[in-house]
């Protein structure tokens, strides 16, 4: 059951909660390794051009869908728009992702995968992937739903407050 936020409060978590917050140690590893696993090309274009992790972020939804809008890129992202045009014009500098005019409507931008590294990026994902893919398929349909519900809400709440706010 749902607690009520208490607005600057913290709550202890309940038995039930402390098992599920006894597994991050155990998938913290996996996300730190990230960056070592990394393709060393990849690597090398992320570390000259100042590329983090949430530059990185956007790489798996373009190999899901291409192009993507800026707008469909914030959406599946659950960003601020002028945070993912941020985002997507640091991987354009940096040559990973191409910008076009959408022929459909030129007001908006279409973004895919640079060719020279789809490749590259759709090894790296995939191998990335693999484990929560795995995971995934272990779940029956209501499971696996429950499941991404509960990672969507973790980051919603992980994600760092807007500025300003």
């Amino acid at each position: 059951m749902p607690h009520a936020p208490t607005p600057g409060k913290h709550r202890l978590p309940t038995a039930e909660e402390m098992e599920a917050i006894g597994l991050v140690p155990l998938i913290s590893p996996y996300m730190r390794n990230a960056l070592t696993e990394m393709p060393d090309r990849l690597r090398t274009v992320f570390d000259v051009h100042g590329l983090t992790p949430r530059h990185g972020a956007v790489l798996p939804q373009l190999i899901a869908e291409q192009p993507l809008t800026v707008g469909e890129l914030a959406h599946r992202m659950g960003l601020s728009l002028s945070t993912v045009s941020e985002l997507v014009s640091a991987l354009n500098k940096a040559g990973l992702v191409e910008r076009r005019e959408d022929p459909e409507n030129r007001r908006r931008m279409l973004v895919r995968i640079d060719g020279r590294y789809q490749a590259l990026v759709e090894s790296f994902i995939a191998r990335r992937s693999a484990p929560l893919l795995r995971a995934l398929d272990s779940l029956t349909p209501d499971e696996r739903a429950g499941f991404i519900a509960g990672l969507a809400a973790w980051a919603r709440e992980a994600r760092p407050p807007a500025s300003g706010r």
